[in-house]
Formats: C-alpha cells, structure tokens, sequence
C-alpha cells in the first residue's frame, strides 16, 4: 500500500513536470511566432523583446539593436546630443583640417601691386586705390567663387595622381566703382571672370581674363545697386565702346595682372575662410 502511494506521488510529480516543460516550450514551437528556418534567431529576437519593460499592449515596437544614435552621452555637459556619428565626424573634420593646412601656401594673405589697400569683413573683400582726384574701389565676396570642376566630374570614379590635381582657383564676381571729387555719383562697373578666358594654353593670344557685364551710374557710397538707375549691359553692346570701356579701367589699374592678383588674392581668403569653417564646423559638432 505504501509502495502504491509513492508510485502515485511520484506520477502525479512528473505529470506536472512535464505540463510546465510542455507550457515553457509552447511559445517557441507556436508558428506564429518561429518558423523550421528561423528556429535559430526568431527565440534570440523575442527574449530581446520580452527583456524590455514595455509590453505588446503599449503599442511598443521592439527593435534588435538599439542605435547609439539615439543615446546622448552626458560626458560634454553641454546637454546637447553627442552620438557616435558625431565623434566619427569629428575625428573626419579634424583629418581634414590638417590636410588643408598643409596645402595652404601662407596664413597671410598676398598684397596687391599698385597701391591697392585691403580692408576685410568676413567673406567680403574691399581694394581701394585713390589716383588723381579719383577713387577706385573694388568689391568682392569669396563666397561661391570656386569653379565647378567639370573635368572632374567626367573623370568620376578614375583616381588621379595628386601631381595631376587640378588646382582650386577662386573667381569672385567683382565691381569696380570709380568716384571722382566733384560728382554726385560713381560709374560702377559689375566685372567677371569667363570660364573660357581665365587661363591661355601656349601660343594663343592673350585677351582680357576678366569681362564687364553690366555698366551704371550709381549714388555715391550707395551698396545696393540701385534698379532705378539706367544699366548698360554689354552682351550686345557695340565693340568699339567696350574697348574704351576695358582702358577706362586699365588707366585706373584695373587690367589683367591686377585680376590676377585678385584671383591670387581671393583664392587665399577662401581658403581661409574653409579652413575657418571647418574648425568651426568641428567645435559645433563636438560641443568645444
């Protein structure tokens, strides 16, 4: 009789063993929830979910790995957000800002011939130059004066020697304005730089590397071109007076080796201001 209850007892036990091993094992042979072909990683990708404190009634999507991207370090005290993207943006700006300093030719920027004196404001350049009673000013921005490299473009995926690099030349639009003592306005000249007239291969005749576009009167001290005032473009403007136009200003030393030396003058301005930029760019980013 006694042997009887302990077999009893003892069946009773693993029945109910073996119902909570069949309960346990249930949610990972349900179909919904594995398939033969994903019995692998389907059991890893739910105890990630069941791990999390939120349920399937909250509405919560679970994700296998959660982006660092999303996790603010709290080191900076700043309180902004700090992600692994940006330290390996940072650490790219920081290869990169030593990169172009070893390219750049002079941390000063190269005078002008001619008695020309410089005053910058930023991105903003201003040449002056006072000639017998006249005062020449000339205006330019850096910003947007690089070229598109069309060469390069063509050339994609094709990796040059860094001998063959073509060179980053800076062509600002600049305006020449001419004041004399005794007028109310000055004759202001809106200048160029052509894409097909900045550089002359060996034998070819030498022509004017910069171009007028447009020629007004404008108010004395004025920035803002005035659109009041009658403005003389030159696309169909008979020769002879653009000619006498272009030695108007090469009398006042606005000529071809003048505009070099402003492409001289602004290619190193521009790369300051990248450079610049870039050091700003990696302070922002890295909350310096």
């Amino acid at each position: 009789m006694l042997k009887s209850v302990v077999r009893a007892v003892g069946a009773a036990v693993r029945v109910s063993t073996a119902t909570a091993s069949t309960a346990r094992a249930l949610p990972l042979s349900c179909p919904t929830l594995c398939s033969p072909s994903s019995a692998t990683t389907r059991p890893f990708t739910r105890s990630l979910w069941m791990l999390n404190s939120k349920g399937a009634s909250s509405g919560y999507r679970p994700k296998l790995f959660t982006s660092k991207a999303l996790n603010p370090s709290v080191s900076c005290g700043c309180g902004a957000l700090h992600t692994e993207g940006d330290k390996a943006f940072g650490a790219f700006l920081s290869d990169e800002i030593k990169e172009e300093a070893k390219i750049q030719k002079s941390k000063t920027l190269p005078k002008m011939s001619g008695g020309w004196e410089l005053e910058m404001n930023g991105t903003e350049a201003k040449l002056t130059r006072n000639v017998a009673g006249e005062k020449i000013t000339v205006t330019f921005n850096v910003n947007n004066s690089i070229p598109p490299n069309f060469e390069e473009e063509a050339d994609q995926g094709q990796q040059k020697p860094a001998e063959e690099e073509a060179e980053v030349v800076s062509t600002p639009n600049f305006v020449v304005e001419v004041t004399k003592q005794a007028t109310k306005h000055s004759l202001v000249f809106d200048c160029h730089f052509p894409e097909d007239e900045v550089s002359h291969g060996e034998g070819e005749e030498e022509s004017d590397i910069f171009a007028i576009r447009e020629v007004s009167f404008q108010p004395e001290g004025d920035t803002d071109w005035k659109e009041t005032s009658y403005t003389l473009n030159t696309d169909s403007l008979d020769w002879a007076l653009y000619d006498h136009l272009m030695d108007f200003l090469a009398d006042r030393g606005v000529d071809n080796t003048f505009a070099d030396e402003l492409m001289e003058l602004s290619t190193a301005a521009e790369h300051q201001e990248y450079i610049k930029f870039l050091e700003d760019l990696q302070g922002f980013v890295k909350c310096n």
